[in-house]
């Protein structure tokens, strides 16, 4: 099926990619023409594991091309998906769509034939009906569907081949017809097809988004109580996860939730309720707590280093929001970082990959390296941010000699803390009391 995506950015590019994997032709168009150019020659301006291999393999196989957006790119097109940003409108906290209604007027201009136009891009209740009546007005035999997309940064490519569900908002058995054909590789497989209304379609992603945001949000709270009290988070999450009602994702703590999908749609979800005279309460102490844990986070780092952080150079471990993606957005080191610098830490931080968003976004005084040797000797602490695999896998008798100080302060609860402290070194996690043990791992 020939199929055309507005927007090559994360959700489109992934979907493109994916979608020639599935046997699609498919051109990928954006506004950006140096980003085509590039991707024309198989340069990714994002990290996504395995997507490189796929967009390099389908362009050899001309299952995928890239192309400036126009009516070219689209003229011809079965089905055309719009994959283009929603980002949090300044001032209100409601995404903006205006990208989505310039993308659909744009299909319906440039389609010379009956076709399929598409809401892929994460869009608030009501905008796939919008979409649908600005398009109708231009050409009325066009069919509109909304087909929310589910895909993790850092397995994103996995996710789109092997997905828990699929979700068509639809109008009409034409659009449903064509999605189905679209899907029809992954639905031979055992993918789960739901086919719903625009409205619930569109709901069911930031209903799904809110609900992980909260649970995070609700196991960050538990460390706070943990070492109030003293208790042993590994045991109570391991408690956690044999209830069936409950289970194991999404339960390890961290700094605090970020990237491109929480913190937009958690936030969106709010200002939809709010519209409507909804009371959101959960939603409302989602958005408050996670500030809250975020600044936690920069007062366990002070007490680690005896009170203050004055003077103290932090070696940090990781910027990007999670692990397996450059991703700077909302990441919680944008929070805590800052914080620490302004009250006089000394800051030097590495990322496998975060680093060229990160020098954008981060105060000119915190030293970004892509040494790793270079950040760690000579620093009074280290602080584990983000639990990229690199992290997990070091010499930690090797860093123990490198530190001036002893202090490792690990907010993914995620390196070997038997070992370390085998080393001398000094490990505070979440959870657990200062000083106290903890669970080793």
């Amino acid at each position: 099926m020939n199929s055309t995506i507005f927007g090559a950015g994360y959700v489109g590019l992934v979907s493109g990619a994916c979608l020639a994997e599935l046997g699609h032709q498919i051109v990928c168009c954006d506004l950006d023409a140096a980003r085509i150019a590039a991707l024309s020659r198989g340069e990714l301006p994002i990290h996504e594991p395995g997507l490189g291999e796929l967009v390099r393999r389908h362009l050899a196989s001309g299952q995928l091309r890239f192309a400036p957006a126009g009516a070219a790119a689209a003229a011809e097109a079965e089905v055309v998906f719009i994959a283009v940003g929603t980002p949090t409108r300044r001032g209100d906290g409601h995404a903006d769509v205006t990208f989505v209604h310039a993308a659909a007027a744009a299909a319906a201009q440039a389609l010379t034939r009956p076709a399929l136009v598409v809401t892929k891009s994460t869009v608030p209740v009501g905008t796939t009906r919008e979409v649908a009546r600005l398009v109708r007005a231009q050409r009325p035999e066009l069919e509109v569907a909304a087909n929310p997309e589910f895909l993790r940064e850092g397995s994103a490519v996995e996710d789109f081949l092997h997905p828990d569900r699929i979700v068509l908002g639809v109008d009409g058995s034409g659009a449903e017809q064509l999605l189905r054909r679209v899907y029809a590789p992954l639905s031979a497989g055992g993918a789960r097809i739901l086919s719903t209304s625009y409205e619930t379609a569109e709901l069911i992603k930031y209903a799904a988004n809110g609900f992980l945001a909260t649970k995070l949000t609700y196991l960050n709270e538990l460390t706070a109580l943990c070492e109030a009290v003293g208790g042993d988070l590994e045991a109570l999450l391991a408690g956690l996860a044999m209830d069936p009602r409950i289970g194991a994702a999404y339960l390890r703590p961290g700094p605090g939730f970020g990237g491109s999908c929480l913190p937009k749609d958690v936030q969106a979800l709010m200002r939809t309720a709010q519209q409507h005279g909804v009371a959101c309460r959960v939603v409302e102490s989602v958005i408050e707590a996670n500030a809250a844990h975020q600044a936690r986070m920069v007062q366990k780092i002070r007490a680690a280093l005896g009170g203050s952080e004055t003077g103290k150079t932090l070696a940090v471990l990781g910027l990007t929001f999670k692990a397996d993606t450059d991703d700077m957005r909302h990441a919680p080191s944008l929070a805590i970082l800052p914080a620490l610098a302004d009250r006089g830490a000394i800051i030097r931080a590495h990322d496998p990959q975060g680093l060229r968003e990160a020098r954008g976004l981060l105060p000119a005084a915190c030293e970004l390296s892509d040494d790793l040797d270079r950040v760690l000797t000579g620093a009074d602490a280290v602080v584990l941010m983000t639990d990229w695999p690199v992290y997990l896998r070091l010499d930690f008798a090797a860093v123990a000699r490198q530190l001036a100080g002893r202090v490792v302060i690990d907010l993914r609860n995620a390196l070997p803390a038997a070992t370390l402290r085998g080393h001398g070194l000094e490990v505070h996690r979440l959870g657990s009391r200062a000083g106290a043990p903890g669970a080793a791992r």
